[in-house]
């Protein structure tokens, strides 16, 4: 499946989901642009079909969550790279071809 059509997939579940649960269809699209990946955006969409929130408050607080948790991962992944970049300049020194 290609990304676009996958990403577009999983913004549609989450928009339906969310209009399911009587919030407006904004949010939904909202949501979708702010979770980026089809894989953030189904993890949201598992979230509110077993939760069933009440109230827009929770759903924004678990949407930014699940932005925060991406964010910390791709902040300890550039972490680890920096961290190996430099472990290979201590190693093999600033001339290694």
């Amino acid at each position: 499946m290609s990304g676009n059509k996958e990403w577009t997939e999983a913004r549609d579940s989450l928009v339906d989901m969310v209009t399911d649960l009587g919030f407006p269809e904004e949010l939904g699209h909202h949501m979708a642009r702010m979770l980026g990946s089809p894989k953030a955006i189904r993890r949201m969409t598992k979230y509110l079909e077993y939760e069933r929130p009440k109230d827009i408050e929770t759903v924004v607080d678990e949407m930014l969550a699940i932005c925060g948790e991406i964010d910390s991962w791709k902040e300890k992944k550039g972490s680890e790279d920096a961290n190996a970049a430099y472990n290979d300049v201590l190693r093999y020194g600033l001339d290694r071809e």
